[in-house]
């Protein structure tokens, strides 16, 4: 099942198998390492020797992550000879990341703010 913006615009009325689904989906973002790799790809395509460098981990780890992150349909990937080269494949996971990045950084602003104030009253 696809969900776009107009089938899907809440989670009421969803059936479980489709709140599965969907739950599946945002384990595969539950992952520091997956969401270096995704911003890495933000940009243009890289392969997996390419993406391990610019993470700091291992090939096999990347590889890994890569095949989780494909397997829900957030990365294609594209054999080139020996080489295989990964790009997003669904532009809208930068949307749906950048919102949750800014309510954390909000989240981080009230309580820096909450603790500075505390400090100041001490």
């Amino acid at each position: 099942m696809v969900f776009t913006p107009e089938r899907c615009t809440n989670m009421e009325g969803l059936s479980d198998q489709a709140l599965t689904q969907v739950a599946h989906y945002f384990s595969a973002l539950a992952e520091p390492t997956r969401l270096r790799i995704l911003n890495c790809l933000r940009d243009r395509e890289h392969n997996v020797g390419e993406l391990a460098e610019r993470c700091a981990c291992s090939q096999a780890n990347v590889s890994r992550h890569l095949s989780t992150l494909a397997k829900h349909g957030l990365v294609s990937r594209e054999g080139r000879g020996t080489a295989v080269y990964y790009r997003i494949a669904d532009s809208s996971i930068y949307a749906l990341c950048d919102l949750v990045c800014d309510n954390v950084a909000r989240q981080l602003d009230a309580q820096a703010a909450l603790l500075g104030s505390r400090d100041s009253q001490a």
